[in-house]
């Protein structure tokens, strides 16, 4: 059985009738669209959706910090730059 990572579930032809209306009644939480009931995709608030981007750079910047923790720092001035 598949785990559906959403409180809110619609099939494809629901979605087809009045995608608007799904989002609204989903009230901000995330949608997961069923297909022959697997899901094949889910829909988030925008808003949502750009905190998970911001959050995942944040997480690629601290990999890259990790990654440059051992480095040897060179200093410039502000008017070499």
């Amino acid at each position: 059985m598949q785990r559906v990572e959403a409180n809110v579930a619609v099939s494809v032809s629901d979605l087809k009738k009045n995608p608007s209306q799904v989002m609204a009644q989903a009230a901000g939480q995330s949608v997961a669209v069923l297909n022959h009931n697997r899901v094949m995709a889910y829909m988030v608030p925008a808003a949502r959706y750009e905190a998970m981007m911001e959050h995942l750079d944040d997480l690629e910047l601290a990999d890259l910090i990790k990654q440059r923790v051992d480095e040897t720092p060179v200093r410039v001035s502000l008017d070499e730059l």
